[in-house]
């Protein structure tokens, strides 16, 4: 089968390979015919060694597909059920998921970096993306690892929904539960931004600001629900003009210690910060004790939309079914498999705020 494959962390592109095999069916997986893949940018971040991935591995974890085939004990999903890839599956059992917060069991982590894919020319085993691998044309993965979707749910838009979407629109219902009325700035204006502005937007939020140095997708937010849209460097004096010198709910959604200090320089006192960028371990945002305590303005890390995963997909579908949010038009290039890395120069320079990737084609 097909496969693009990162040789080496710090490589710029994926090899797109015809030679390669899915691993590891067996008791409690589920084979997946994949049918289409969304480039997020944690997929660059992974590539670049940002986020932490053993190479060579396979990326890719916004992706949607049908089910081929379930192991021995497998429940809850069957042969020709529709399914997304959870790039964080809970496990059910620890502590976080026996008390509803099952986006935040990391017993899948302990799969990273486990044998995902074989390369038949020289017998090299890669993993998936985060034990997913969604750039493969069949993938097998732990049972908690799918989640099933409605089959009217066309593929390109499920696919969103497996990462991106889920985490900009659960970060303002679940984490900030923004109120209605309210003012939000969401810094960055990617494919997790714009779903923190419909978020904000279904939420009632009366203002939402826009932040973002890209001319062309500060415009592309408008259409999204964003009532204004400005530079970086005009945010300290726009948020200093609003009542209560700045933002009910300010939310990150590029992964910087930069960004978050503005983020928190922009919150008006008492108000929220909500982190939803993926950044890098060693990159510390700063802030004074004094502050902290004084101007009493919430942090809030939102990691997968701050809920448990399946419960916030279910929200995401029905926001969808009944039109409140839009998730085709959030697809701006579509390519096959072949072109994956034009999708990865596409995400780079800013053009594309999601590329889907046919798995058919």
């Amino acid at each position: 089968m097909r496969a693009a494959v990162l040789h080496k962390t710090g490589q710029d592109t994926l090899d797109v390979r015809e030679d390669v095999t899915a691993l590891g069916f067996g008791p409690g997986t589920v084979r997946v015919r994949m049918r289409a893949a969304s480039l997020c940018h944690s997929d660059l971040s992974a590539m670049s060694g940002v986020l932490p991935q053993p190479a060579p591995f396979v990326p890719g974890h916004e992706g949607a597909g049908d089910v081929v085939e379930v192991g021995e004990g497998v429940t809850g999903v069957a042969p020709g059920d529709r399914v997304v890839l959870c790039w964080m599956a809970p496990c059910g059992r620890c502590a976080h998921c026996e008390h509803g917060r099952g986006h935040l069991c990391i017993a899948s982590l302990r799969r990273l970096g486990a044998p995902g894919f074989r390369l038949a020319d020289d017998g090299t085993e890669a993993s998936g993306f985060y034990g997913t691998g969604a750039f493969a044309e069949e993938v097998v993965v732990a049972a908690d690892a799918v989640i099933k979707v409605p089959a009217d749910l066309p593929y390109e838009a499920a696919a969103l929904i497996g990462c991106g979407v889920t985490t900009g629109i659960g970060a303002a219902v679940n984490t900030a539960r923004v109120e209605p009325g309210s003012s939000v700035a969401v810094i960055g204006a990617g494919g997790v931004g714009v779903a923190t502005v419909q978020g904000a937007r279904v939420c009632g939020a009366a203002r939402i600001t826009v932040v973002d140095p890209v001319a062309s997708r500060r415009e592309r937010a408008l259409a999204f629900g964003a009532t204004e849209a400005i530079a970086p460097e005009e945010l300290k004096a726009f948020a200093k003009g609003l009542p209560g010198g700045g933002f009910d709910h300010v939310f990150e959604a590029v992964g910087r210690a930069a960004t978050v200090r503005a983020g928190y320089d922009a919150a008006r006192r008492g108000g929220a910060v909500v982190v939803i960028g993926a950044g890098a371990q060693d990159d510390l945002a700063q802030f004074t004790m004094g502050e902290l305590f004084f101007n009493e303005k919430r942090l809030l890390p939102s990691l997968y939309g701050g809920a448990p995963v399946a419960r916030t997909i279910a929200l995401v579908v029905d926001l969808w079914r009944a039109g409140r949010i839009d998730l085709d038009g959030m697809i701006t290039h579509r390519v096959g498999l072949a072109e994956v890395n034009r999708a990865i120069e596409q995400m780079r320079s800013g053009e594309a705020l999601r590329t889907v990737i046919s798995l058919d084609s």
